[in-house]
């Protein structure tokens, strides 16, 4: 019995530390093994085109794929000239739009890392274009896949846990992240809108329970003097609070904590921790807790740190004596290119805008399921550029009187609307 094998043609944007952790071992292990799926029959993946600045870093990896090498100000212009059916977008966040917008422009399906954007107006377009070029338009939020996150969506889901009343979380990053591999474009970025969109999005959709709620309001506040000047627009850590309120009236708070300047040292490569009270429980989890200690002879911290994560990726030498590479930071990739497999290759063509709607349907991760994770990662910006430029303390109001995202800044009469429309 004889299958044709389907296959899917990628351009990848961006070729730094999240493309060498997440990315390449997801194409590594396709190249050995193809999609497959009743649906679809196997389905190859092959990396055609890598875009970047100089082209240094991905010319490793051009050569052990034959894909093409495009680097320089035209190079995302070069990508896509290539005959590509998938873009995926891995630059630092405030480049995600243009990539993705482009990408959609020419008819790809488009992944995006996390944040998608940083503006509601941006995730209009990137919908509209999905919708008018009928593609995929699809946000990277591996952390739903957390075994410990899929076990709390879980309970919520079936009122084991009911009625979050508040939470707290927390990701802090070494100073190598910040000051060597992030330092290129650091420039005027902050760690929240890197991280704390990861949390935003386990809450917007891990927590949503029976009761009806919705973005209420947003508050920040920061620090800087490590990675850049203390009068300047470059965070060390940040601290925000977002609220949600009930139909019934009720709040639910949540302060999210960031910081890319913890020391090198520190026994685990980030540290991760939440708290979710609910009315009837509380969660509790930790990322280096749950796991193992180790200490290698001269290898440790540096090589191999004390708590190691393996759930998020790791390499494995599997009982059968194959090697693999594994975690919920891969297989959230693959999840996304066995959808698109399953809208080109699942069924008659004139059932594909079906199951395009079908994939679409799926909020994990769909650019059109963003909306309050990328309303507070707007608020957050506005509010630390304030901060900034000498005014602390602003708040923005979610779906106000006069607007979607209403910016208040204490002793100044007035707002600004930084969304006119209905968040």
């Amino acid at each position: 019995m004889t299958t044709q094998t389907r296959c899917l043609r990628v351009g990848m944007v961006g070729v730094g530390m999240i493309f060498e952790e997440t990315y390449w071992p997801f194409f590594r292990n396709v190249a050995h093994q193809p999609l497959h799926h009743r649906a679809t029959g196997p389905v190859e993946v092959e990396l055609r085109a890598l875009a970047s600045r100089t082209g240094q870093r991905a010319k490793v990896y051009a050569e052990r794929c034959s894909a093409v090498n495009c680097h320089g100000p035209q190079a995302l212009e070069q990508l896509l000239k290539q005959d590509l059916d998938v873009v995926c977008v891995a630059t630092p966040d405030d480049r995600h739009f243009d990539a993705a917008r482009l990408g959609l422009q020419h008819g790809k399906h488009v992944l995006i890392e996390k944040p998608s954007v940083l503006a509601l107006q941006q995730l209009d377009e990137l919908c509209r274009l999905a919708e008018q070029q009928q593609r995929l338009c699809r946000v990277v939020y591996h952390k739903l896949a957390d075994p410990d996150h899929k076990k709390l969506r879980t309970h919520v889901a079936g009122s084991v846990l009911f009625h979050v009343n508040n939470g707290y979380c927390s990701l802090l990053e070494p100073k190598s992240i910040s000051k060597g591999q992030f330092a290129e474009w650091i420039h005027g970025r902050n760690p929240g809108t890197y991280v704390a969109v990861h949390y935003l999005k386990l809450i917007d959709f891990c927590l949503a329970g029976p009761i009806p709620w919705s973005l209420a309001r947003v508050t920040a506040t920061g620090q800087r003097g490590l990675v850049g000047p203390s009068d300047g627009p470059t965070w060390d850590s940040v601290q925000m609070q977002v609220i949600y309120r009930y139909v019934d009236g009720r709040e639910a708070a949540f302060d999210l904590h960031t910081s890319w300047v913890t020391p090198d040292n520190f026994p685990g490569y980030v540290e991760q921790e939440v708290q979710f009270r609910f009315d009837n429980g509380v969660w509790n989890a930790h990322q280096r807790k749950r796991g193992v200690e180790v200490t290698i002879e001269n290898r440790s911290p540096g090589e191999f740190k004390y708590t190691p994560n393996h759930h998020y990726n790791g390499t494995f030498l599997e009982p059968w004596n194959v090697t693999s590479q594994r975690g919920y930071g891969i297989e959230i990739i693959q999840r996304f290119f066995e959808e698109v497999a399953y809208v080109e290759f699942g069924g008659s063509a004139e059932n594909r805008s079906h199951r395009l709607r079908e994939m679409r349907q799926l909020s994990y991760a769909d650019a059109s399921a963003d909306r309050n994770v990328v309303a507070a990662v707007q608020a957050l910006e506005a509010i630390l550029g304030r901060h900034a430029a000498g005014q602390p303390g602003c708040l923005v109001q979610v779906n106000d009187d006069v607007g979607g995202l209403v910016l208040y800044t204490p002793g100044k009469a007035g707002h600004d609307i930084l969304y006119s429309g209905r968040v």
